[in-house]
């Protein structure tokens, strides 16, 4: 099982990568990672030029079943091939009493002590990364505008006073143009998050996050997968709330006091910018 290297690396549409490693298959796509144990496969097919994996399930449950399109079919046939063989055959019992075994049934959160694989719940073994959310993307892309225009303001009100004759107003304009442009980003960011995190509360999915390892807690979205959440916490597990149309935007909740705390310092913030940019606006006016 160790030796994988007759099992090729399938590149498909998209950037999409398959590969099989010494106990998993780890199927990357831009911006996501997902590592599935192989337990979790109940079998690999080729379709010509794509390869579907699919997750086993409990009796009754539909199957969730990953595919990679595009790749090369003779790839796709060895793949297939390669990881089938190495696949738990089905009915072997468990091996939760031996010690590294054991030890990966606690990390997995799975079903342990469940009798057999035909019980197993695949994607309870299954974990997905999102290295750059969506949501994260278009926050941080309105913050940066955000700063962008507030210094294109300095810039222009500083050119306007020197326009005017005013060298001394145009410097003066320096400090308040950072203290405006530092109050609308950092303003911006807290009152951002606490929006969003309102927003989550009141109309996303609640649920429990445990910890992986410091710095790193797993939840579950609705298809039982379980993703990464980045998280400096200090307990063993703690609530989040996510987007349900897309599991990965994803928060930690604060308590009620801290998110008000923040809130508030970001309103002040964002009350500080303002004014800074009203005394540009007014020293320009004294500079005509």
């Amino acid at each position: 099982m160790s030796i994988l290297n007759p099992i090729p690396l399938l590149q498909g549409r998209g950037g999409a990568t398959l590969s099989a490693e010494p106990d998993c298959l780890v199927f990357e796509r831009p911006g996501e990672e997902l590592t599935i144990r192989l337990r979790a496969v109940a079998r690999v097919r080729a379709e010509e030029r794509a390869v579907a994996v699919e997750l086993r399930a409990r009796a009754g449950a539909e199957p969730l079943v990953y595919r990679i399109d595009d790749v090369s079919e003779v790839s796709a046939t060895l793949f297939t091939k390669g990881v089938n063989a190495l696949l738990p055959k089905p009915g072997a019992a468990e091996e939760s009493t031996d010690g590294e075994e054991g030890k990966d049934n606690k990390g997995d959160g799975g079903d342990g002590g469940d009798g057999g694989d035909e019980e197993i719940d695949g994607a309870a073994f299954a974990v997905l990364r999102t290295r750059r959310p969506a949501w994260r993307r278009r926050f941080l892309h309105r913050i940066k505008w955000l700063v962008l225009g507030c210094q294109g303001l300095m810039a222009v009100m500083s050119v306007a006073a020197l326009v005017a004759g005013d060298a001394g107003t145009a410097l003066a304009m320096v400090p308040f143009g950072f203290i405006a442009t530092a109050g609308f980003g950092v303003g911006g960011y807290l009152l951002g998050n606490w929006r969003r995190e309102r927003r989550l509360v009141k109309r996303g999915v609640t649920v429990v996050a445990e910890m992986a390892e410091p710095g790193t807690y797993l939840y579950r979205d609705p298809t039982g997968i379980r993703r990464v959440l980045p998280h400096w916490g200090e307990g063993p597990a703690v609530p989040v709330a996510y987007d349900a149309r897309d599991p990965s935007d994803v928060v930690a909740l604060q308590l009620p006091a801290a998110r008000r705390l923040n809130a508030g310092f970001g309103a002040f913030l964002t009350f500080c910018a303002l004014d800074a940019v009203a005394m540009m606006a007014v020293f320009l006016d004294g500079a005509r």
